[in-house]
């Protein structure tokens, strides 16, 4: 060939070269699949529950990454869904409570869908992903972080008045939860039919009180083959002035009167073994109803094609007690308040299991590093990339939630061996501490903060929290 026309074949491929770049660079981004769960522990077969039957998020963990040992920022829905979706601590954003508005105590504030909103990215979420308390109304949630309105699910159920528990014989969809659903796979159709990547949040409403769901669920277990908490008091050495809650939220609510009597409220004192037989039951039924709804919708995402590039994030948005300490709800700084199930699923990921404890904070960083955003500055969580690529920690794992309660501040901070927790009073004073040995007493029953076999523990632990308090203004 003569040099001439070498030039000019040369010529014409590098002139197709850009062309091919711009191709590869013009992939799709990773759509999000971002799924929240009202008030659910870590109650799942892949968590290692042996009764609960939840086939669909066990499959979810068996394709993801299951963090065995995750923990809300606060045990309380409105501080803690605030606190993942803005990256910051509740005592950073201003939203401690449910009342307090995030655009107006902190109407800079960036949040997760905004975030995606703002780098081209379709956004959209039906059910409880913000509390709604803590944002524009339950009509239109916070508008800032959608770009596809939001529309307030609804429900035809109606069922006796302030029942704790109740099985119904009604079509799934009736239940807000099913319309939520409905909704949500509408949505998933709609939005995976379109150019833009996605960021689609579906919050379900149960297993938050009032433990209500079809009756098929109910049908799955009999109330006699659950095992009850073995321990039913406060811990050894503790003060239950802060560390115990008072049932409150479970007392607005009625057991299931017998045949033929009236509803009253629970009896004073300690739930009896009916009532906590009823409960449970309840609880595992709602799970079971919102593990088939989340079978549904992962079957929608496949029809889509959308599966290989869409990332799952399933999360609930804190911990609840069971019986455990004479306790029914969450609001403590113990640990079955505030340990959570989180799944992260990516498309084609080698499955693992991390043991070492996580926040809910660190959703953030995580998905904005998986998406390639910039993040915004100053987030107090971790990325999570690295553990779910299996690479050794920069530093020490560490996850703290905290409490407030009687004016003081409690920061609980879990290792991987212990649980150790600092009430602090306005002053900054240290009224009141625990410390749990958790390998050895998982089920909190002896506070040996004051043990001398734990004295240099706690004293490293104390240096441990201080280190890692990013955020947490008492401290």
């Amino acid at each position: 060939m003569k040099f001439s026309k070498i030039v000019k074949a040369l010529s014409v491929t590098l002139a197709c070269l850009p062309l091919a770049l711009n191709a590869a660079e013009q992939v799709k981004q990773p759509n999000i699949l971002f799924i929240a769960v009202d008030d659910l522990k870590p109650l799942a077969g892949a968590y290692g529950d042996k009764q609960v039957i939840t086939p669909n998020i066990d499959a979810i963990a068996n394709q993801g990454t299951m963090f065995a040992n995750a923990y809300s920022q606060w045990p309380v829905c409105g501080p803690s869904r605030m606190s993942l979706l803005t990256g910051f601590r509740p005592e950073t954003n201003g939203i401690m409570n449910l009342k307090d508005n995030i655009r107006d105590v902190n109407p800079d504030v960036v949040t997760l869908p905004q975030l995606f909103r703002q780098n081209g990215y379709e956004t959209a979420a039906v059910g409880k992903i913000f509390d709604p308390r803590n944002v524009d109304s339950r009509q239109t949630d916070d508008p800032a972080s959608w770009s596809i309105p939001y529309q307030q699910p609804t429900s035809t159920v109606k069922g006796k008045q302030k029942l704790a528990v109740e099985s119904l014989e009604h079509p799934i969809e009736k239940f807000v939860d099913g319309n939520i659903n409905a909704r949500g796979i509408k949505l998933l159709k709609q939005m995976a039919n379109k150019d833009k990547p996605f960021f689609l949040a579906i919050g379900y409403k149960r297993p938050h009180l009032p433990f209500t769901a079809p009756k098929q669920f109910f049908d799955l277990y009999n109330p006699a083959d659950f095992t009850l908490e073995p321990f039913q008091q406060a811990p050894k050495n503790s003060n239950p002035k802060y560390i115990l809650n008072n049932n409150g939220e479970m007392r607005t609510y009625k057991p299931t009167p017998k045949a033929g009597e009236k509803i009253k409220p629970y009896p004073k004192g300690a739930f009896s073994e009916a009532h906590q037989r009823e409960l449970i039951h309840g609880y595992y039924a709602a799970v079971s109803f919102v593990d088939s709804l989340v079978g549904d919708l992962m079957a929608e995402l496949e029809k889509t094609g959308e599966a290989d590039n869409t990332i799952i994030v399933f999360w609930g948005d804190h911990g609840f007690h069971l019986g455990d300490h004479g306790m029914w709800g969450k609001h403590t700084t113990m640990e079955k308040a505030n340990h959570v199930p989180l799944i992260i699923k990516l498309p084609g990921q080698k499955t693992s299991v991390y043991n070492k404890p996580v926040g809910l904070m660190d959703i953030f960083p995580t998905l904005t590093e998986l998406a390639k955003l910039k993040a915004p500055k100053g987030l107090q969580g971790d990325s999570l990339v690295p553990a779910i690529n299996e690479l050794p920690e920069s530093k020490q794992p560490v996850a703290i939630s905290q409490y407030k309660r009687g004016g003081a501040f409690g920061y609980s901070m879990r290792t991987e061996n212990y649980r150790y927790t600092e009430w602090l009073s306005k002053h900054k004073k240290v009224v009141y501490r625990d410390l749990y040995d958790m390998t050895n007493d998982p089920g909190e029953t002896v506070n040996v903060v004051d043990d001398a076999k734990y004295k240099d523990v706690a004293a490293k632990l104390a240096k441990l929290l201080r280190e890692n308090s990013s955020g947490l203004k008492r401290l």
